[in-house]
């Protein structure tokens, strides 16, 4: 569980004032939408599409213990928006050796784009990973 002190790695002013904002208008990249924990207020993220593994999609925290994902964690459910679809999801976090195996995965998958969070935050533990169970039909966003 998250901590005021757990590990995070925040995205830079170049990512947050001049990319996030740019794709968020474009709709180049997948959003993820979640209640806030404290507020409810919908949130939005910018994300690359959901990790793939197996039969399955998942989505990681390769920056650490982020708001986003301590977000997921407490409404249990988001939506993710791609070129203007909008896919309901519940969220279930995954631990133990499915986590290890996942993060493995992930990780030979995305090689040195990834390399510097897990050398930051070397603990798989801190990297939360969520599995994607959709709830309904895709609704336009």
């Amino acid at each position: 569980m998250a901590t005021p002190d757990s590990p995070y790695i925040r995205p830079g002013f170049f990512m947050t004032r001049l990319i996030n904002p740019v794709v968020r208008r474009t709709g180049v990249t997948t959003l993820l939408a979640v209640p806030g924990r404290r507020t409810g207020d919908l949130h939005t993220t910018p994300l690359g599409k959901p990790f793939e593994y197996v039969s399955d999609r998942y989505l990681v925290s390769g920056r650490g213990q982020t708001q986003w994902a301590r977000n997921l964690r407490a409404a249990g459910r988001g939506e993710l928006r791609t070129h203007g679809v909008s896919e309901p999801f519940r969220a279930v976090e995954i631990t133990g050796t499915e986590h290890d195996r996942i993060l493995a995965a992930y990780r030979e998958a995305l090689g040195r784009a990834v390399k510097g969070y897990f050398e930051r935050i070397p603990d798989p533990a801190d990297h939360p990973v969520f599995r994607i169970e959709p709830l309904a039909t895709n609704t336009p966003a």
